[in-house]
């Protein structure tokens, strides 16, 4: 308000000081010029007396000056040609005193040059400053006397200085309604920012559920409002995230790190009796210490990536669904199972960075554990209009629909699943596929026992 009311007051005075003092002048120069045609009508009215041709007008002229002194104000004095008192508005004057002296220089530029003049200067009988206009009184061509009519130069000031208040009074009236627009804008401003404040301050606090209100005050306010909604949301997630992953976390760590410590007792017990015994315990160790390593790294992962939206890349899904089967066809040669491909060429699609190899070593795994010895993976991948799709269908037991509803759930395993699962991987799949803008889907198959593993991500030419 104080930025907005100071720019006025600025432009107000760069304006009206040259304009009141513009202003000022022109008036003093219009009552000196009233003062001077004044003047020539008193003139007028003198140039019978000071001529002789009429010596009964006198009585008229005292009349006139006296009339002009008490309406207007001013002092008149009237001077023959030799500068002598004729007449004066001022009773206390004596006629026949001599006028035209030193301290009136005046009357001499109005007697000899017959030229009228005005101006101002101190008086030592008006104590102070005058103002003055001094004009001839002819009669033909000779100069027969003068007039001169004074005012305090106080009073010419007070009558130009009256124009100029008005301009001060438009000038006042002006800042006034610069003020008050300055508090309209402001509050307009500024209100917005408050309530962003509080909220702001809400949110320190660690109330997540605040939110500024997006669609009051300049479209630049409304527009950081939605930015500190769409921040606040963000931090709500991550921290909801973080907290989850916290307590999933210090969960799921705590069963296998409780299993790993008791074989490993068990083993240091069994280490001089039973040497056999300690060295199963010491492999039921190790295996749970792989189930450790899997768990943390799946932790890792999404720990990593959850609060970010890295860039995608063009994935060529043919090569890479091939090449994900040769890397496993050993696996399967070893368990007896048939891995089988179904994959035209030409597919790609935009992924993660490494996503779809996850995704799909994670598929192959949880079915190489699903299938028994004789039974297929076939590994097949299509598009469909937009999107570009891989499944992993199995000859497994396949899994209830209760089940299937929390697959891809945080450190979820099914109660028959196999032990030394950590629970993590369809969670990272699920993450993956959706940092990577897509989708996951796990499906009892229709033709057979088994399940269908399936990713679906946005195609690419």
């Amino acid at each position: 308000m104080i930025a907005f009311a100071g720019l006025i007051a600025m432009v107000l005075l760069a304006q009206d000081v040259p304009l009141a003092t513009y202003l000022r002048r022109v008036e003093s120069e219009r009552l000196l010029a009233d003062l001077r045609s004044d003047a020539f009508l008193l003139a007028g009215a003198a140039e019978d007396v000071l001529s002789g041709e009429a010596t009964g007008s006198a009585i008229d002229l005292h009349a006139t000056v006296v009339a002009y002194a008490e309406t207007e104000g001013g002092y008149v004095v009237v001077v023959d040609a030799n500068g002598v008192l004729v007449e004066s508005s001022d009773a206390t004057d004596v006629i026949g005193t001599q006028f035209a002296n030193s301290n009136r220089p005046e009357f001499n530029t109005a007697l000899v040059s017959g030229q009228p003049n005005s101006g101002s200067r101190s008086s030592v009988d008006a104590g102070g400053d005058i103002v003055y206009v001094v004009v001839p009184v002819r009669s033909g061509l000779d100069v027969v006397g003068a007039i001169r009519i004074t005012f305090p130069a106080a009073v010419i000031d007070q009558r130009a200085n009256e124009k100029v208040r008005g301009l001060v009074l438009v000038g006042l009236i002006s800042m006034l309604a610069a003020a008050l627009a300055a508090i309209v804008i402001a509050n307009t401003i500024s209100s917005p920012l408050r309530r962003l404040r509080r909220s702001t301050e809400h949110l320190a606090a660690g109330d997540f559920t605040q939110r500024a209100i997006d669609n009051e005050g300049p479209p630049e306010v409304r527009s950081l409002a939605r930015s500190f909604n769409t921040m606040t949301e963000r931090i709500a997630t991550l921290v909801g995230t973080q907290r989850a992953f916290v307590g999933d976390a210090s969960h799921q760590l705590r069963t296998p790190l409780t299993a790993l410590r008791l074989q490993l007792e068990r083993a240091a017990a069994m280490v001089d009796d039973d040497p056999a015994g300690a060295r199963a315990r010491l492999e039921a160790a190790s295996e749970e210490t792989e189930r450790l390593q899997r768990l943390v790294e799946g932790l890792l992962m999404i720990a990593r990536s959850d609060g970010s939206r890295p860039e995608l890349e063009r994935v060529d899904v043919s090569a890479l669904v091939r090449e994900r089967a040769e890397v496993w066809g050993p696996f399967a040669d070893e368990r007896g199972v048939q891995l089988t491909i179904a994959c035209p060429g030409g597919l790609a699609a935009m992924a993660v960075p490494n996503a779809l190899e996850q995704i799909i070593d994670n598929y192959v795994d949880n079915a190489m554990n699903a299938v028994s010895a004789g039974g297929t993976i076939t590994l097949s991948a299509s598009r469909r209009n937009d999107s570009v799709s891989v499944h992993v269908a199995d000859e497994g037991p396949g899994m209830p629909p209760e089940h299937l509803a929390h697959a891809f759930d945080r450190f979820w395993r099914a109660p028959n699943a196999p032990h030394g699962g950590s629970g993590i991987g369809l969670a990272v799949a699920h993450h993956l596929a959706d940092l990577s803008g897509g989708s996951v889907e796990l499906r009892n198959r229709t033709d057979r026992t088994g399940l269908i593993a399936s990713v679906e991500l946005p195609a690419v030419n």
